[in-house]
């Protein structure tokens, strides 16, 4: 896909005015050994490229490609999702406000649900929600980081149970997902560094290196003084705000 994408583009590019006694091009857009030259790479590596064979393209090698193919914003966000690679000059976004329609999502659904943020923050919930979340999401509770109440309070471990440590290992694999598309977003660096200070499980879970994605599942709650309560959790991206996560929780049973 990513050869069809570079030789599509190249052909889709302007071509250099003919010089007067050259031959009339045979060929649409740039030829290979043009955009070659103007990217810094040989023809022959461009070519295999292009015919999808099993090479490798750096950040700043697509990077130039990018720029001689004068590539969209849009365009070029995607020449890098293919190659899989992050943009070397994509700028750490500032954070943005959350639009009120999502802030009020949650309170439209009928299952516990709420919204996190980029930095794993919840800033909408519903009372289904702060019912489930005690410590968390409840009128008592002062910390709303989904992290720094799963690794330092201590009611996270009563609410999760003999769950905890999976659990919790889970979300350090998701988070980890979330900082390797923002390897150097401050916020995300600060809480990293605060959540490696208040427990030495939270350490050793960041420095395996696991990685998952943010998924469902079945989640089980204890509540003093009640049966276990069972859900099926279902995440949603926010297309609107990308870095955001919606959460649902299904009765299990």
């Amino acid at each position: 896909m990513l050869g069809d994408f570079l030789r599509a583009h190249r052909e889709q590019h302007a071509a250099p005015p003919t010089a007067v006694g050259e031959r009339r091009r045979r060929t649409p857009g740039l030829r290979r050994e043009e955009l070659a030259a103007t990217a810094g790479v040989s023809t022959t590596w461009l070519t295999w490229l292009e015919q999808g064979r099993d090479v490798q393209a750096s950040a700043h090698t697509l990077a130039r490609l990018a720029s001689a193919l004068d590539l969209t914003p849009a365009e070029r966000a995607s020449l890098f999702d293919l190659a899989r690679r992050r943009d070397p000059d994509l700028p750490d976004q500032e954070a943005s406000p959350l639009p009120a329609s999502l802030l009020a999502l949650p309170e439209t659904i009928a299952v516990p649900a709420y919204v996190l943020d980029g930095e794993w923050t919840a800033r909408a919930w519903n009372r289904q929600a702060a019912a489930v979340f005690s410590g968390w999401l409840d009128d008592g509770s002062q910390e709303r980081n989904l992290l720094r109440f799963v690794f330092c309070q201590p009611a996270a471990r009563i609410l999760l149970g003999g769950d905890w440590s999976e659990r919790a290992r889970r979300l350090v694999a998701e988070f980890r997902a979330d900082v390797n598309r923002r390897p150097r977003d401050p916020q995300l660096l600060a809480l990293i560094t605060d959540l490696e200070g208040c427990s030495v499980e939270f350490s050793t879970f960041w420095h395996s290196q696991s990685v998952l994605n943010r998924g469902g599942g079945e989640r089980r709650f204890l509540h003093p003084g009640h049966h276990d309560q069972r859900y099926r959790q279902t995440t949603l991206l926010v297309a609107e705000a990308p870095d955001c996560k919606l959460v649902c929780l299904l009765p299990a049973g």
